[in-house]
């Protein structure tokens, strides 16, 4: 029987399959190493990977080694996302083809399914996340009585001091159509951070859009400066921002040297100062993103309209902070949210988001969780107004989905989103070039 459905599915899914393995040289998904010798197709029977809560799903899993159907046993996991394993099992392959079936959650979430055939160090291990009723899935986080109240107050401190800022020029940077600059902005009377400014060569007065783009987690340098190099060639001014104060030309080991001496799993700069909302990390950063909004509001080429946030991982949670702390924001694209719902993991059963602070040992004090709720995407995101793009894949172990359709649920503003189901914690370019369609439609 097994034999016969798997023949027929194979037809079915023939096409899906070859862009599947073309696809894999291109993006090289975390769930399927660069070069590997293996390549795992999983079909659950809900196309849209959704399923109610109570139903069991049931998941045609087909793998090939070397281009040919792999044999064999094949062990699987099932557990919450990012929790524990409550169930395990073994399938046998039947010319490379086997099936599960997962038992269905109580709750609003997601069950993550890990495969491993053979040695998993050689690339025979895989995982998928199935959805339950996502729509459903409602934050821990609670907002503070002065959340808004006590933010406006760092903001109003903040505007009490200068806009000051230095511009260097970047011809690494620079061609025919755009001109970059290195910034060095002040944000308080402690704390810089650097930026990649690019503006389209011979813009008028009054004619550019803005995007501001925050990193993603670590200090690091600016990846890539060039990556988004389209926006300016499609007129918009566009700033590529750090948030350590480190300037980006610096020398890249002593980059990695930094990485390792301030950002260790105990002593990461997500987690200085956390027992103190004033003394917190973050504060100075969250602040550093009004203060960019500052520089470019501030640029003659600025339209004086239009001023969007696009950003990934910590860079989509800074995107959504930034359109709610800072009404000159008129649209935001957020890939994946880091730091949204992080206190989730407090309460036993639920899935929080990243930096995952389930990971230190007796976190969750009462000062900590107090702390987090002032700078948890979540409260953010109920106060957005602007238009919020959102894209997340259900692969994700980095930012799960769960916290990612636990912060879309929560926005009340006009919002769309893209779900990418087979995605880990990454984008496509083309998924990239739709956000900017969508702010270019979204332009005012």
């Amino acid at each position: 029987m097994l034999n016969y459905f798997c023949y027929h599915m194979y037809k079915k899914f023939f096409i899906i399959l070859t862009f599947f393995l073309l696809a894999l040289d291109l993006l090289h998904a975390e769930n399927n190493p660069y070069r590997s010798d293996y390549v795992w197709v999983v079909n659950p029977d809900h196309a849209n990977w959704h399923y109610v809560c109570g139903e069991t799903a049931r998941v045609i899993v087909r793998l090939y080694e070397y281009g040919l159907p792999a044999q064999g046993s094949l062990q699987y996991s099932i557990s919450p996302d990012m929790l524990p394993a409550q169930q395990r099992g073994e399938v046998i392959l039947t010319d490379g083809c086997a099936l599960i079936e997962v038992p269905g959650r109580a709750t609003p979430g997601f069950t993550d399914i890990e495969l491993v055939c053979g040695n998993a160090k050689t690339g025979g291990k895989y995982h998928f996340k199935l959805g339950y009723d996502p729509e459903q899935i409602r934050p821990w986080t609670r907002e503070p009585d002065d959340f808004m109240t006590w933010w406006q107050l760092q903001i109003e401190a903040l505007h009490k001091l200068p806009l000051q800022y230095t511009l260097q020029p970047a011809p690494e940077y620079t061609n025919q159509r755009i001109n970059c600059q290195l910034l060095r902005l002040q944000v308080d009377a402690k704390h810089v951070i650097y930026g990649y400014l690019f503006i389209p060569n011979n813009a008028r007065p009054g004619s550019c859009p803005a995007v501001l783009c925050p990193p993603g987690a670590g200090i690091k340098t600016i990846k890539d400066p060039m990556r988004h190099s389209y926006y300016a060639e499609q007129g918009f001014i566009r700033l590529e921002m750090e948030i350590h104060g480190l300037d980006p030309r610096m020398d890249e080991q002593y980059f990695r040297e930094m990485t390792v001496a301030f950002n260790a799993a105990d002593n990461g700069y997500l987690t200085n100062g956390m027992e103190d909302r004033e003394r917190y990390y973050m504060r100075h950063v969250y602040l550093s993103l009004v203060r960019a909004i500052d520089l470019l509001c501030s640029l003659p080429e600025w339209d004086g309209k239009n001023l969007v946030m696009q950003g990934g991982s910590q860079g989509g949670a800074l995107a959504m902070v930034a359109s709610a702390l800072d009404s000159r924001v008129t649209a935001c694209a957020a890939n994946h949210p880091a730091l949204t719902d992080m206190g989730a993991y407090s309460e036993s059963g639920r899935t929080g988001g990243y930096p995952h602070f389930n990971r230190i040992p007796d976190f969750y004090t009462e000062a900590h969780l107090r702390t987090m709720a002032y700078y948890d995407v979540i409260n953010f995101a109920r106060h957005i107004t602007c238009p919020v793009f959102l894209t997340w894949g259900y692969c994700d172990s980095t930012c799960p989905p769960t916290t990612s359709w636990a912060a879309y649920n929560t926005l009340t503003c006009t919002k769309m989103h893209l779900i990418t189901p087979a995605n880990e914690h990454w984008v496509s370019d083309r998924t990239e070039h739709k956000q900017l369609d969508w702010f270019l439609s979204n332009l005012r």
